[in-house]
């Protein structure tokens, strides 16, 4: 009989304020230990928090990003455990009144073996705001533990979950989805390498239809690579410690990414073990109607809605379109490629969405061809940055310059081959399109009769040839074209070559 794994996700994203979410310490990364804890941040005696608005402005900004309930009122708590770098003896965080409720993600889950790409929704049971511990370390201090008090009560959004996953492939979508939309709503960096976007997940298996099996949570995941290996080498001991006889038993575990395993660290708290109980120093939070309203003019046009827009406008196929929304740097760049001129409107920030695609539904504003535009940027741009281990954001081609070559292969100015030669110019050593071609003579002879000219010396000196192609041999006809572009250097326009050799050698 089979097993089914159910996993539910808890995402803390540190959102991208400035300052802490009840002082005003900063938040940067990197700063020498201890150099960004204030007094509060220290919890040293008479203190009091003060709540960050720019924090609870990302929170509903989220909210409104995945559908959720917007709470008109919700409340802080004191989350009561002990540990040294929590240096007040508790945590604020919200318990059962949340700032944002019941929202929902669309997931693209790609193929597996032999399994087609699908979507599915995934549930969200709440995202809360609260503020991080401080971090132990461990390292370099003789067999001592060191405190570093910098992170204490940087603001985080935990996000959680309904456990609707039921396969590791599943939650790495969900947590790429989740990922791609904090950053493209500008309230959390996404860096995984220090720690602003860390996952938990909570894993069970069952047998199918039958009641949720005893779960246990994987702390601190911070690539996907190891979301999935976890989630796999835990849901595989799962089942056999079930199949053996054995029981599982709520706890919380870590994945050893060197060895590939989980392994306990503590059995699972539950709730009533933290005594939540209203922090007595926080007013509820209200958020208002207006609020809410000011908010949502600054967000930007969502991911779901650009697909939705480059399939009904643009033509292009969901795939491509999913691709090219995977983040907010590469549909900026889309579109910039389709508008390279910087004088006409781009959608961005609280702007309103710009008609890209207003030429039979097909072409950008420069008269680019959407499909060249996507095919370029899901093929050449996105291999070279692979390549060459950067993301989007570093790439060192701009939007404009991709779009000013993309023009120039619109109007036969360079073929495709030359592109390709621009391109990796361009990519190596910046410049414009035009200079690259004109100093590397890559313009190509769209001169009719320059190529009639051409065509006549070819079938002149190639009369046997022609008469065989005239008998039938069509396949002669790419002997004809190599011929020209050879004598053209490659140069000549294949569509104007191919239709004056045609015209010539059909007599």
């Amino acid at each position: 009989m089979q097993w089914e794994i159910v996993i539910g996700l808890e995402v803390h994203a540190q959102l991208s304020t400035g300052s802490k979410i009840f002082c005003g310490a900063s938040t940067a990364f990197g700063a020498e230990p201890n150099t960004q804890a204030d007094a509060v941040s220290l919890a040293l005696p008479g203190v009091l928090p003060v709540l960050n608005r720019g924090a609870v402005e990302r929170a509903i900004r989220f909210g409104l990003a995945t559908g959720a309930h917007i709470a008109p009122r919700s409340v802080f708590a004191r989350k009561n455990y002990f540990y040294p770098d929590l240096p007040k003896g508790y945590q604020i965080s919200q318990f059962d009144l949340p700032v944002v409720g019941n929202g929902q993600l669309v997931i693209q889950v790609p193929a597996q073996d032999k399994s087609p790409a699908y979507e599915k929704v995934v549930r969200l049971t709440r995202a809360h705001l609260e503020e991080d511990a401080g971090k132990s370390l461990h390292e370099d201090f003789h067999g001592m533990t060191g405190i570093d008090l910098n992170r204490a009560g940087t603001p985080l959004l935990e996000i959680v979950s309904e456990p609707d996953m039921r396969s590791a492939a599943e939650a790495v979508a969900y947590a790429k989805a989740l990922h791609s939309l904090v950053r493209w709503i500008g309230i959390c960096d996404g860096n995984m390498q220090e720690g602003s976007f860390r996952c938990d997940a909570n894993v069970s298996v069952r047998r199918p239809g039958a009641p949720l099996g005893t779960r246990r949570e994987i702390k601190n995941l911070n690539s996907f690579r190891f979301l999935e290996q976890a989630i796999n080498y835990e849901a595989q001991w799962q089942i056999d410690t079930l199949v053996n006889g054995g029981a599982i038993h709520q706890a919380t575990v870590l994945f050893d990414p060197d060895k590939g395993e989980t392994r306990m660290m503590r059995s699972k708290e539950e709730a009533h073990d933290y005594r939540y109980f209203p922090d007595p120093d926080l007013l509820p939070l209200e958020i208002s109607e207006e609020w809410k309203a000011q908010v949502r003019a600054t967000l930007p046009e969502l991911p779901q809605a650009k697909q939705a827009r480059y399939v009904g406008e643009l033509g292009l196929s969901a795939y491509d379109a999913s691709i090219l929304t995977a983040s907010r740097e590469m549909a900026d760049f889309f579109e910039t490629a389709l508008n390279p001129s910087p004088t006409l409107p781009l959608s961005g920030e609280g702007a309103v969405p710009t008609p890209l695609m207003t030429r039979g539904g097909r072409e950008g504003f420069a008269g680019i061809e959407a499909k060249l535009c996507a095919n370029w940027l899901i093929g050449e741009v996105s291999a070279q940055l692979n390549r060459d281990g950067l993301d989007m954001a570093q790439c060192p081609i701009t939007g404009q310059q991709l779009g000013g070559m993309l023009q120039r292969i619109s109007d036969g100015t360079i073929s495709n081959s030359g592109a390709k030669e621009v391109f990796r110019t361009m990519w190596a050593e910046g410049g414009e399109t035009d200079a690259i071609i004109e100093s590397k003579g890559l313009k190509q002879v769209s001169d009719s009769g320059a190529i009639e000219a051409l065509v006549d010396e070819i079938i002149a000196a190639n009369s046997d040839k022609v008469a065989e192609y005239r008998s039938g041999k069509d396949k002669l006809f790419g002997f004809f074209v190599g011929l020209a572009m050879k004598a053209s250097k490659g140069k000549a326009n294949p569509a104007q070559l191919n239709e004056v050799l045609k015209r010539k050698l059909a007599g």
